[in-house]
């Protein structure tokens, strides 16, 4: 089974809610992710990818950010670097969890920006490989 979830954030929006709440970042984001972000030039549009990337992990999960334990769930999704730099999400805590319950064992993301805009999709396998519809067995 293919879960799939995709977000959009105004970086204007980000940044605004940045300056006028800067614990907001240490809320949302994990260290890592803060000093990726604000090493940067423009940290907004990153931190702006990040949060998408986030949102876009819980509406492939189901639960979106209205689910039960939401409070430290975007905490507990981390935009990581892979071995080639390519962004990759690391689970922890509840999400962690409910992706086991959902029998996740593959998570994709991209993530992009253009202007005023960052936006990302997740792709979660789940199930077994071997249980998921077109695939036989021999």
């Amino acid at each position: 089974m293919i879960l799939q979830g995709i977000d959009i954030v105004a970086v204007s929006k980000m940044k605004k809610i940045m300056l006028a709440r800067p614990e907001f970042a240490s809320e949302i984001f994990s260290a890592m992710e803060r000093e990726y972000c604000f090493s940067r030039p423009n940290p907004y549009v990153h931190l702006a990818g990040r949060f998408a990337a986030k949102e876009a992990c819980l509406k492939a999960l189901g639960t979106g950010l209205s689910g039960n334990g939401i409070d430290r769930a975007l905490h507990e999704i981390e935009v990581v670097p892979g071995r080639s730099g390519k962004p990759e999400l690391s689970l922890s805590g509840w999400t962690e969890k409910i992706g086991r319950r959902r029998k996740v064992y593959q998570v994709t993301v991209s993530i992009s920006h253009s202007g005023d805009y960052a936006i990302a999709s997740v792709i979660l396998a789940a199930g077994k490989p071997d249980e998921n519809p077109g695939t036989e067995s021999a």
